[in-house]
């Protein structure tokens, strides 16, 4: 028998690897881990926030949060595009705010967040490989709530976590792959059928078809698979689908 429980509860390593399998996409994924993190770091009397940013090349930062509040202070350091979470995601290091009504770095940040009742944060980056960076944030109602021993139970949190980050990231980057090719072959399907609506229309060869197609989108400035879009939606057609084998 496999040592999976610790004092009685499924190990870390364990429940990451389920929430990978069963998260039906890295949002998922990522809101789950910033209910966990800030479950197992709490104490009693004073809730932990936690949110989570991920940055991946040619794609909008995705922001997970383990409550809703967490999720305003998250959406004040993009408001700003600053903040330890932000800053630990870029740079992979760890920033601490011992005092947002102390704080002299972020700008007017930390004033913005102490506003809401919060007092201290603490972002620490969590290790990938080369698809992404990603950062895990907490906030504390209480100042000085990250002491040396706080900032290594985090620390060691975002390395257990790197590992499930990392494959759900990559499964969400193949996802997409996926996605960007059925786009690019359904748009060439319309281009080609609107091309032999022209063809049809003026009696002309498939490249002369092209080059008006090319021009209206040119001129117009709108991309060709929609002004392609519009010449099928003309003569009363349906856009064609285009079917992949499973």
């Amino acid at each position: 028998m496999t040592d999976d429980r610790i004092l009685g509860e499924v190990s870390l390593p364990r429940i990451l690897q389920d929430m990978v399998l069963e998260s039906p996409d890295i949002h998922q994924f990522l809101d789950g881990l910033a209910g966990l993190a800030a479950d197992r770091l709490s104490s009693e009397g004073t809730e932990m926030l936690c949110g989570i940013t991920l940055l991946r090349p040619r794609s909008k930062g995705t922001v997970a949060s383990s409550s809703e509040q967490a999720r305003l202070m998250d959406e004040i350091q993009y408001q700003f595009d600053d903040g330890p979470c932000i800053r630990a995601a870029r740079e992979g290091q760890v920033y601490v705010v011992t005092d947002f009504r102390e704080e002299s770095c972020f700008g007017e940040y930390p004033k913005a967040v102490a506003g809401h009742g919060l007092r201290s944060a603490l972002g620490v980056p969590i290790p990938l490989d080369g698809f992404a960076a990603a950062g895990l944030n907490l906030y504390s109602p209480q100042p000085g709530a990250f002491d040396d021993a706080m900032i290594t139970a985090v620390s060691d949190l975002a390395r257990e976590a790197s590992q499930s980050l990392r494959l759900a990231v990559r499964v969400a980057h193949l996802s997409d792959t996926g996605k960007q090719l059925r786009d690019a072959m359904s748009s060439r399907t319309t281009i080609d059928v609107a091309a032999g609506v022209i063809m049809g229309q003026n009696r002309c060869s498939h490249d002369t078809a092209m080059t008006i197609l090319k021009a209206a989108s040119s001129g117009r400035n709108v991309k060709l698979a929609e002004i392609a879009a519009a010449v099928v939606a003309s003569i009363g057609q349906q856009l064609p689908e285009t079917h992949f084998d499973a």
